[in-house]
């Protein structure tokens, strides 16, 4: 396992404790959820291949429903 260090404001600070307090859960816990979700993203080159597949193949699709 790794650690990896942030410095936040005291205003982003305060606001993660206060989000993660309403979650009850520790600020920890809700920035690594916040991290975990922008992993599982895919990412943007592979959301504009599909779209240029996607469109390339359209009629094809058409014709096949």
């Amino acid at each position: 396992m790794t650690t990896i260090t942030i410095v936040l404001t005291e205003e982003q600070a305060l606001r993660l404790r206060d989000r993660a307090a309403y979650y009850e859960i520790s600020p920890e816990a809700l920035a690594l959820r916040g991290v975990e979700e922008i992993l599982e993203r895919p990412d943007d080159e592979f959301e504009l291949l599909i779209e240029h597949i996607l469109t390339k193949n359209a009629e094809l699709y058409r014709r096949l429903a």
